[in-house]
């Protein structure tokens, strides 16, 4: 084909795709998914290449290609049909794919910044062609510049490729904002000085030079040791550590002219003897059945939900099936909802599997999602990643596994693509011909009854794998406590109690709230005013370490009053409790006890994150206490006490997962407990003990939780058994808001009559000062009046946008909102 024209896509929310011609000199280099420099709006942006035309009609005069950034491409014929495939089910553009898709290290537009990432003194040494030189020290000497200063500086708009040199070259990096900022992983190597690393014959002389310390003679014959099997050049730690000695006595060869120290960068992503690692495990009789089930759905080529109890050895089968994997030279994608599973996970597969496991997820840097992009295309065996990691470039992607499968962690709610990655790794898996597994001790209503449907297959592992046994669930009526007025409103006589014993024995405890913070309500008990965020229609929470209030919403801080700014009074009331007082409590009661917090706030980067699980992992920490996020797949062996401190909480939301949720929550934090051969005790507190999710929990009756929470369902026309769609609509203005909504419903109903409900006011009216209206639509599982009532709502959406009055009015359409 005479390529003339690309159409692109470009990482932005446009409606179209954009055409450009194609210069003679660049036909025989282009192809699909490589990046291209193009001109947009004065600016210039890197784009993807998704098709290739000859002749064409375009309705405007294609500007042309300015150049081309890659040799080959970035991004697969697979993930360009991935995206196309997002764009057309969530309702959104394919530039919003792209957009989340992409690490920013990948994107370029005139405005990104560019920092130095090296050492300005190595500039001169460094192998650099004239332009790259200009800019390296421009940046270098100006700490930061943007593209387009950088195309002032060398008068020319084509710089992509010369900047993509340079950040392959390590020089320079996008600037990104960052908890933690990237550094380049640096160690020091340590090799022979001339004359000696030429001529091996006078290494006597060195020694020589060092026979009158012991030391310096054991770290140059350990030196000798290693490099005579492997190269010259030898990391100065493992010399040391052969040699038992320290740093300080490399310096002391290093003057005497025997060592050469120099520093280099190492990837974050290798592993050096990984196979040290390997333990194996034998596969029980009953987990070579459930792994014989799963092969058979393989082979009929379903995707198989795995539902076995917490501690029923789930993750011992993934392990299985990643060997087979490997050992066809395959990839596997492993998922999991929480970046907090994700060390803790990779850890337990290393020991397994003794093969090099990459982790990507929102939490790494530009830098580090690059490298692992490039490593994934170059055929990475084994990946652990949170949703974003469904984007990768796998080109023989044989498995994938969703662990946790229920968790709702694994649906974006904003900014678009809305996409639920446990329901996309579905499609991938189908186009990409791959086995998938669905792994959870409480499945999602959504994939059980689609097992029940045989359209997945179901494997199911009722009890715990090896001597351990389900713990025992005790009960604690909140209302009976109350009558004792001893009872301080957080932990019940038998809670103590119970701590009290685990620490006695040893043994460690799990907390479960699911708020952090200390206090989730100030107010005032003489005039009835409340601390309320100014952006969100929500109260703020008190923080007491930061001595703040803070909205959990929108992150606005303000200074906790001494007294009423309505009426003056200084008695300002604490209502509820979060896992900061919680821990305060704690630390009261048992002083001697090492007691941290496991939430938002205290594991806000990874470092601290790991640090906490690793301090539990290690036994240094008695009692935990945690929000959500320790109920997710973590496996320590010495719990042997989990405490639910208010379950009603979890069971007084608006929504229609409500139930769902709580019964998930409740069983997935009492499966911490009681994981090795020693049965482990739950005990949870409610005023409310004969509820049915209370009830279901304690006993494990999901099949019952599943008919009748399946029942309502039904009943009320809710997913799984009809489909959803919400449209948002957000403005500044409550009146503005409330007449686009109203407009848009009106258009609908016209053609869905009662399929529509709504506009409603949300129970969180407003948000980051934006108010909320929204409309729900619900509808039959046909794919073909699904795809026209899409279409429906996007031709809407256009329609009221074009009318002036509600023309910055947001509407956000969410498919499968839940």
């Amino acid at each position: 084909m005479n390529i003339q024209y690309v159409t692109v896509i470009l990482p932005l929310a446009l409606p179209k795709l954009y055409t450009y011609s194609v210069p003679e000199s660049m036909v025989s280099s282009m192809q699909p998914g490589i990046r291209i420099e193009v001109p947009l709006k004065n600016k210039l942006y890197s784009a993807i290449v998704y098709r290739m035309h000859g002749a064409m009609e375009v309705p405007y005069k294609p500007k042309p290609v300015v150049s081309i950034i890659d040799e080959v491409p970035v991004v697969t014929a697979m993930q360009l049909q991935f995206w196309t495939w997002m764009a057309d089910y969530y309702c959104c553009t394919i530039g919003e794919v792209m957009h989340v898709a992409l690490p920013s290290g990948l994107k370029l537009e005139s405005e990104t910044k560019v920092i130095y990432n090296g050492d300005p003194e190595e500039l001169d040494v460094l192998e650099l062609s004239d332009e790259e030189y200009l800019i390296a020290e421009a940046i270098s000497i100006q700490q930061e510049l943007t593209i387009a200063e950088i195309q002032d500086i060398l008068n020319k708009k084509s710089i992509f490729p010369v900047l993509r040199s340079l950040m392959d070259k390590g020089v320079v990096a996008i600037k990104e904002e960052l908890i933690e900022k990237f550094k380049p992983k640096l160690i020091n190597y340590i090799s022979l000085c001339e004359p000696y690393l030429s001529d091996s014959s006078l290494l006597a002389g060195a020694f020589d030079k060092v026979a009158k310390s012991e030391k310096q003679t054991r770290l140059l014959l350990a030196y000798v040791q290693l490099s005579k099997n492997s190269q010259l050049l030898q990391p100065a730690s493992e010399v040391c550590t052969l040699a038992a000695v320290d740093s300080v006595t490399i310096k002391a060869l290093e003057k005497k002219g025997i060592f050469t120290v120099e520093k280099k960068a190492i990837s974050r992503i290798s592993t050096q003897e990984m196979h040290e690692n390997i333990q194996e495990h034998k596969l029980s009789d009953s987990q070579l059945e459930v792994l014989a089930d799963i092969e058979y759905h393989f082979k009929e080529q379903k995707p198989v939900l795995l539902h076995g109890v917490t501690g029923s050895g789930k993750t011992h089968i993934y392990t299985e099936l990643i060997q087979k994997v490997l050992q066809q030279s395959g990839q596997t994608l492993y998922m999991l909802p929480e970046i907090a599973l994700t060390t803790h996970m990779v850890e337990r597969l290393r020991k397994a599997l003794g093969e090099e496991i990459l982790v990507y997820h929102s939490r790494l840097s530009n830098n580090e999602r690059v490298e692992i992009w490039n490593a994934v295309m170059l055929g990475a065996k084994v990946v652990i990643g949170a949703r974003s990691s469904l984007f990768l470039p796998f080109n023989n992607l044989n498995l994938i596994i969703v662990d946790e499968e229920h968790d709702p962690s694994y649906k974006q709610n904003d900014p678009n693509p809305r996409y639920n990655a446990r329901d996309a790794a579905i499609y991938l898996a189908n186009k990409n011909k791959s086995n998938i597994i669905l792994g959870s001790a409480t499945p999602s209503l959504e994939s059980y009854a689609n097992a029940k449907a045989q359209k997945y297959g179901l494997v199911e592992i009722t009890a715990r794998h090896g001597a351990s046994i389900l713990p025992k669930i005790h009960l604690v009526d909140l209302r009976e406590e109350y009558k004792d007025k001893s009872f301080s409103g957080i932990f019940s006589k038998a809670m103590l109690t119970a701590i009290e014993n685990a620490l006695s024995q040893k043994e460690q405890v799990l907390l479960f709230q699911n708020r952090r913070g200390y206090a989730p309500v100030i107010e005032c008990q003489l005039c009835g005013w409340e601390a309320e965020c100014v952006n969100c229609d929500v109260r703020l929470t008190k923080h007491k370490y930061n001595n703040e209030l803070r909205c959990h919403y929108c992150g606005t801080r303000s200074k906790l009053p001494e007294m009423c700014p309505a009426c003056g009074n200084s008695e300002l009331l604490e209502l509820g409790l979060g896992t900061e007082k919680i821990e305060e409590e704690l630390k009261d009661i048992f002083p001697t006890a090492s007691i941290s917090r496991m939430d938002y706030d205290t594991a806000r980067t990874k470092s601290a994150l790991e640090s906490i699980i690793l301090d539990f992992e290690n036994k240094k920490t008695d009692i935990l206490v945690g929000t959500q996020m320790i109920t997710k797949g973590l496996d320590f062996d010495n719990i042997s006490l989990v405490g639910v401190l208010n379950a009603d909480s979890l069971l007084k939301h608006p929504d229609l997962r409500a139930n769902e949720r709580a019964f998930q929550l409740l069983t997935q934090v009492a499966g911490r407990a009681g994981r090795r051969q020693k049965q482990g005790d739950v005990i949870i507190q409610t005023f409310n003990p004969s509820h049915p999710i209370i009830t279901e929990t304690m006993h494990s009756l999901y099949d019952r939780f599943f008919i009748r929470e399946s029942a309502e369902r039904k009943m009320f026309r809710y997913p799984p058994y009809f489909r959803m769609i919400q449209i948002s609509f957000l403005h500044k203005n409550a009146e503005v808001v409330a007449g686009a909504a109203s407009e848009y419903a009106l258009l609908i109903k016209k053609h869905l009559g009662e399929r529509v409900l709504g506009p409603a006011i949300p129970s969180i009216a407003r948000l980051r000062g934006q108010y909320i209206n929204t409309i729900t639509v619900k509808m039959e599982k046909e794919h073909q009046l699904v795809s026209k009532i899409k279409k429906l709502l996007l031709y809407t959406s256009d329609t009221i946008r074009n009318i002036k009055t509600y023309k910055y009015v947001r509407i956000n359409i969410d498919v499968d909102p839940y």
